[in-house]
């Protein structure tokens, strides 16, 4: 690392800000490739890759020169130039074998905590996790997401590799777009095509809508799984005329489009690939019977999925606990899980955050083979360091989030009982954190954080944004230390 030394030391000339905190070195980064030697480095908020020697991967970074080498931004082109010559720093699938966690980082600067966290653990990170919706309540783009990833995974020196998830997409055009990025998992949102209301609809009401169905269609659900009973893992499933019809008008349309797309896109990929299957972003409980129904009509249809989300019993709500009969939730997720050990995918586990009531069930019943989504969670633990270091920032955000609330529950379900949060001037800045205690206040933070991150003031400027990442930045081992533990408390929990 001695030939980078020069450079850090022009660069650092011009570089020493006001209070004279210099250049900081990330030195895990350290990389050397043939003559070329790389070293990220951090200085007044930004951070680069200095690179030094001769060759090709030297001649394809972008940046100014400096000293005897290159100052290089952390741009996309630059994040491209890293993929083709380091293998680790390409998104990968891990298929069925093993645990992993998509961890989602709507701030673009979170993976670091992350990769911190899951070293030692038997789990794999999906460091790369947004929606099309998060992405837009947050300004960023796909190509925004992946490249923090991968320059996260550079600056960590981590070589063990990490995901990207195309989470919850439900438009062609959308998943033809992340494949073409590079991503290394989709989640495929068929929530669209689930309609609700068909289970507390009587018989003769479904078997009208029913009959209306093509004759073709009716005869093949009919053959299939009236009045048969199946045998999986030790469990009995049957199928009446009434629970068969029922689960033909829910599920019908929704497995079309998930054969359509497997055919289409995912079967024609020439890379390992993890495909999941969302059902769970309905109002409609996906029962272990109903999840067996659709497992069993992509298994003879031919697809083949890493893992499937069902919609449990209780409610998965942003940001907190479960709510809901626990005992309940373990008896039908040790169904679920049986069901999905028959079929050869793992379980997946939506709004995963936080649910630390029933990690326990989960781990039990997966057996340490199971994918979990968290992201807002990450967030929350961002705004514990802000209340905990930037007062100001946190009141004026704390206010601004409830007056807006009603505008974020267009995007989100939440049950918050706002009486329990706190009036603002009754708590002093030391105790500002303890609101990422309070479940609603944890809730209100987690829906509003689209309209935190994008508002701005009468001149156009960021309200909040640009001091936040600021802040975020200069306590960066504070948000590090936050994330290790909070989200190694789902690890633990999770018994992996």
């Amino acid at each position: 690392m001695e030939e980078l030394l020069p450079v850090i030391e022009e660069l650092e000339k011009g570089e020493i800000i006001s209070n004279d905190i210099k250049i900081k070195v990330y030195e895990k980064s350290f990389k050397l490739y043939e003559k070329v030697r790389l070293l990220m480095v951090k200085t007044n908020g930004s951070r680069y890759i200095l690179a030094v020697g001769e060759g090709r991967l030297f001649g394809d970074l972008q940046g100014r020169a400096i000293g005897n080498g290159k100052v290089c931004p952390l741009s996309h082109e630059n994040r491209l130039v890293l993929n083709c010559y380091f293998d680790y720093t390409v998104p990968r699938a891990f298929g069925t074998n093993i645990a992993t966690m998509g961890l989602g980082d709507r701030l673009g600067i979170a993976s670091p905590g992350h990769i911190e966290t899951v070293k030692g653990h038997r789990v794999k990170p999906i460091l790369a996790q947004q929606s099309i919706r998060e992405l837009t309540l947050t300004n960023r783009t796909m190509n925004d997401m992946l490249d923090a990833a991968a320059f996260a995974v550079f600056q960590e020196g981590y070589e063990g590799g990490y995901g990207a998830d195309g989470d919850h997409i439900k438009q062609e055009s959308d998943i033809k777009m992340a494949l073409d990025l590079g991503i290394s998992m989709l989640t495929l949102d068929c929530s669209d095509y689930i309609p609700v209301g068909i289970a507390a609809k009587s018989l003769e009401e479904v078997r009208i809508e029913f009959e209306k169905l093509p004759q073709e269609i009716q005869s093949y659900y009919n053959e299939r799984y009236l009045h048969q009973t199946f045998k999986v893992n030790g469990l009995t499933i049957s199928f009446d005329e009434e629970t068969m019809i029922k689960f033909v008008l829910e599920y019908n349309e929704a497995i079309k489009y998930m054969v359509h797309v497997y055919e289409e896109y995912i079967s024609k990929l020439e890379r390992n690939f993890n495909f999941e299957i969302s059902i769970d972003e309905t109002e409609t409980v996906t029962s272990p019977m109903a999840h067996f129904f659709v497992a069993n009509e992509l298994t003879y249809r031919g697809v083949k999925v890493t893992s499937l989300a069902p919609r449990f019993c209780g409610e998965f709500q942003k940001g907190i606990d479960y709510i809901g009969d626990v005992d309940q939730f373990e008896r039908e997720l040790s169904d679920h899980a049986l069901i999905a050990e028959y079929f050869g995918y793992k379980l997946s586990i939506h709004s995963g955050s936080d649910k630390f009531k029933v990690f326990p069930i989960i781990a039990k019943y997966t057996k340490g083979i199971v994918h979990v989504k968290t992201a807002g969670t990450n967030w929350l633990e961002a705004v514990r360091v802000i209340a905990k270091t930037n007062p100001d920032l946190y009141r004026r955000m704390h206010t601004f989030a409830l007056r807006n609330l009603d505008e974020a529950l267009k995007y989100y379900h939440i049950t918050p009982d706002m009486d329990t949060i706190l009036p603002l001037d009754s708590v002093t800045d030391g105790n500002l954190a303890n609101y990422m205690n309070s479940d609603a206040a944890r809730q209100v933070f987690h829906v509003t954080y689209g309209l935190i991150l994008t508002a701005k003031g009468e001149s156009g400027a960021s309200l909040f944004k640009d001091e936040f990442i600021k802040t975020l930045d200069e306590y960066e081992d504070e948000y590090r230390n936050a994330l290790v533990l909070h989200i190694g408390k789902h690890l633990e929990t999770l018994g992996l």
